[in-house]
């Protein structure tokens, strides 16, 4: 009886390492759906700041392995096409390190790419700090995005 139980044990532990909701937790919990509220750009010593609160709106969804992003503009005439904004890939977290790989993005010089972010999360708010930088975009800047868990 008890090699059965072991046997058991054993093969519920094999199991639920192997499912991605029931298997090892990350100190930061980033599954779900965040608002983009502000995002704060620096390139060579110049900030600017953009206030996503008022004339445009972005979401992140992330699982337990993806991410994607949604943008639009909200005073968009209606018939535009041209102000979305979308993208996402696979990322990685160890500790507070946040590494985004954009498998998908309009834009081709940015897929293929991956962004590593150091985050936070305090109360209903993540603050990601990294930098972004493409090459053949004649991108190389610091971001910092701060969001808040959309319940």
């Amino acid at each position: 009886m008890k090699i059965n139980q072991s046997v058991l044990s054993v093969a519920l532990l094999f199991l639920t390492a192997c499912n991605p909701k029931t298997g090892p937790k990350n100190s930061i919990d980033l599954i779900g759906t965040w608002q983009l509220v502000s995002a704060t750009t620096i390139t060579k010593g110049d900030s600017s700041v953009t206030d996503f609160t008022k004339n445009q709106q972005m979401i992140k969804i992330i699982n337990a392995t993806y991410f994607a992003f949604l943008k639009h503009d909200r005073q968009s005439p209606k018939d535009s096409i041209n102000h979305f904004d979308a993208g996402g890939g696979n990322y990685t977290l160890k500790g507070n390190q946040y590494t985004e790989h954009l498998d998908f993005y309009a834009d081709k010089n940015w897929e293929g790419k991956s962004f590593n972010f150091t985050i936070s999360i305090k109360n209903d708010t993540l603050t990601q700090k990294g930098i972004e930088k493409v090459e053949k975009a004649n991108i190389d800047r610091v971001i910092i995005e701060k969001y808040v868990r959309i319940k």
